[in-house]
C-alpha cells in the first residue's frame, strides 16, 4: 500500500505569500502527495492575553502573546485561494487545517478531499460536530490525548456525519525527543478503532516516520521549512527540502521492501539457490548396491544433484551406481 505523505508547511511561510509558494515548490520537488498549511483568523482562536506555549517562546526567542505571534503568521483567505490554484498548476494537492469555524467553512468551500484536524481539537466536541456536519472524511491528529479522549472524538465525528475517520498518532512537542515518541501507540489506535492510522512527526530527522511506515502507518505528516534557521515557532523542528526529499525516498523504499508477506524465494534467489544450497554427495567411494548410510554421505555446494533437504529420503536407499568422492548421489 502506498503511504500518503503530507508535507506540513504549517506556519513556516512566516505570514508571507511568496514563502508559501516556495514551500509548495519544495514539497513538489520532494515528491510528497500533499502540502498542508494552517488557516485561521486570530481573533477567532485566541484571546489577546493568552501566553505562548513554552516551545514557541524557546523557538522564537521572543516574549509576546499568542495573539501577537499568530497575527504575524496569518495568511488571508485570498492568499489561500491563490496557493490552492498554484498547487493545481504545479501538480500537488493543497491542504490546510482549519483552526476555527469560519476558516473551516472557507476551506470546505475550496472542496478539499478531506478535513485535517489538529491535536488541539480532540477535546473540542462542538467543533468536531461542526467538522463532521460537512460530510467529508476526516484525518485527526491525537497528540496530548488519552485513548479514552480519542474514543470520544472518534465516535463524535462518526456519529455527527463524518463518513470516515483516520487517526494520526502524534506527540505535541516541537521538537519531540525520541523518548516521547511512543510509536507503538499508533498500533494501539489501529487495534482499538480498526481504522486507517498514521503518524504526525515532530522529531528531528527522518528515521521515526520511516519506522512508522515499516510498522503500518498509511499516512505520514512531517513539518518542513525552507531554512531551519529562520525565525518562527516551528522551523527548528522541521526538515529542510533535501531532507524531506530523502524521507520520501526512504519511505518509498520501505514500501517496496515490505512486499506481499508471502515467504518464498524471489527470482534472483532461485538462481542463487542452485549455487549456494547444498546437495547430497558421496563422502567416500561407494560401490553400486551398497546401502547408503549417513557416514557415506556429505552435504556440500555442488550446483547439481539431490537437495540436502531430502537427506532422510536418500539415507537407507541402495546405491544405483559406483560413486567417486564428491559425486552427486542419484536415486535412479
Amino acid at each position: 500500500m502506498r503511504t500518503y505523505i503530507i508535507a506540513e508547511a504549517g506556519v513556516n511561510h512566516n505570514g508571507q505569500l511568496d514563502l508559501a509558494l516556495k514551500l509548495c515548490d519544495a514539497a513538489k520537488e520532494a515528491g510528497v502527495d500533499a502540502v498542508k498549511f494552517q488557516t485561521w483568523k486570530t481573533e477567532n482562536i485566541v484571546t489577546a492575553q493568552a501566553r505562548q506555549a513554552a516551545y514557541q517562546t524557546e523557538n522564537t526567542g521572543v516574549e509576546e502573546s499568542q495573539f501577537e505571534m499568530l497575527k504575524k503568521l496569518e495568511l488571508s483567505y485570498d492568499h489561500f485561494r491563490y496557493i490552492q490554484n498554484y498547487c493545481k498548476e504545479i501538480g500537488i494537492e493543497f491542504l490546510s487545517t482549519p483552526d476555527e469555524e469560519e476558516s473551516l467553512a472557507f476551506l470546505v468551500s475550496l472542496d478539499l478531499p478531506f478535513i485535517k484536524v489538529g491535536s488541539g481539537e480532540v477535546t473540542n466536541i462542538p467543533y468536531l460536530r461542526k467538522i463532521a456536519s460537512y460530510g467529508k472524511p476526516v484525518i485527526l491528529s491525537t497528540g496530548m490525548s488519552t485513548l479514552a479522549q480519542v474514543a470520544t472524538a472518534y465516535d463524535t465525528l462518526l456519529e455527527s456525519g463524518a463518513p470516515k475517520v483516520s487517526l494520526l498518532h502524534c506527540t505535541t512537542n516541537y521538537p519531540c525527543p525520541y523518548s516521547e515518541v511512543n510509536l507503538r501507540a499508533m498500533l494501539t489506535l489501529k487495534e482499538a478503532f480498526k481504522c486507517q492510522v498514521g503518524y504526525s512527526d515532530h522529531t528531528m530527522g527522518t528515521e521515526i516516520p520511516v519506522a512508522a511506515v515499516a510498522i503500518g502507518a498509511e499516512i505520514i505528516e512531517k513539518h518542513f521549512t525552507l531554512d531551519r534557521t529562520m525565525e518562527g515557532p516551528d522551523h527548528k523542528a522541521s526538515l529542510e527540502p533535501a531532507e524531506l526529499k530523502q524521507m520520501v525516498e526512504q519511505i518509498r523504499h520501505i514500501e517496496t521492501a515490505l512486499g506481499d508477506g508471502i515467504k518464498r524465494p524471489n527470482r534472483s534467489e532461485a538462481e542463487n539457490a542452485k549455487v549456494v544450497q547444498k546437495s547430497i554427495l558421496a563422502k567416500r567411494p561407494i560401490k553400486k548396491g551398497e546401502v547408503l548410510t549417513e557416514d557415506m554421505l556429505v552435504a556440500k555446494r555442488a550446483g547439481a544433484g539431490i537437495s540436502s533437504v531430502h537427506w532422510d529420503v536418500v539415507v537407507g536407499t541402495t546405491a544405483v551406481k559406483d560413486y567417486d568422492i564428491d559425486e552427486p548421489i542419484k536415486l535412479q
